[in-house]
């Protein structure tokens, strides 16, 4: 399977989304704060919303089993971010949501593992929702990301360790991009995933590459 560092940010389109493609139409249902999704809707006013493209990005997880080092990555996701300041400030939002479904890894015994009653139990919680509550900038290309993170069906707190690898101020079709990458930490048994104890890890390395573009009013 293709290795890729995940590797939350956000981060962010994809066939699961396809019939609603209304800017942040994923979390207009109540899903999240709708405050959040109104000062989504403003920065795309303003020009300063960023949609995660979903062809160039990875969104995933690795975890240790006694197999060996498992990789996962999710193939439907949709999401997008504010940048409240000339290059992506404390104060900006990120909002991801993910197909719990979509999973892909290199057997299909470990996926339907993952996406059993066991583990994701994807069919009862289809979404896996991110929602980000602060960034704190460490370097010129390092931060912190702080935010939410729902799955099967509990939200914890969770950091993610971002890095800017790119900022491309105007590609060949007119739209600025930004790439970033970022790494979390969890233990899945604070999702009330604690079966097979002994054959997988507790912990789960939560990874995502991300590029996102400017998004433009028509």
């Amino acid at each position: 399977m293709l290795k890729f560092i995940f590797p939350v940010l956000l981060l962010f389109s994809s066939i699961a989304y396809a019939a609603d493609n209304r800017i942040c139409a994923p979390f207009r249902d109540g899903a999240v704060d709708q405050a959040l999704v109104a000062e989504m809707l403003k920065a795309a006013k303003d020009g300063h919303l960023y949609r995660i493209h979903s062809t160039t990005s990875r969104v995933g997880f690795c975890v240790d089993s006694l197999i060996g080092r498992v990789e996962a990555e999710f193939e439907g996701f949709r999401g997008g971010l504010a940048l409240r300041r000339e290059v992506w400030g404390d104060e900006s939002q990120m909002l991801v949501m993910i197909d719990s479904d979509s999973l892909k890894t290199d057997y299909d015994f470990i996926k339907d593992m993952l996406r059993s009653e066991r583990f994701l139990y994807t069919q009862q919680y289809p979404k896996i929702l991110f929602v980000s509550t602060a960034l704190r900038w460490e370097s010129d290309t390092k931060a912190s990301l702080f935010g939410t993170l729902t799955m099967h069906g509990i939200t914890r707190p969770v950091r993610f360790r971002m890095e800017l690898t790119d900022i491309i101020g105007e590609r060949a079709d007119h739209e600025q991009e930004i790439v970033v990458t970022g790494h979390a930490d969890i233990r899945r048994s604070d999702f009330g995933m604690s079966n097979l104890s002994g054959f997988v890890s507790d912990n789960v390395e939560l990874c995502m590459s991300v590029s996102a573009l400017r998004y433009q009013e028509q």
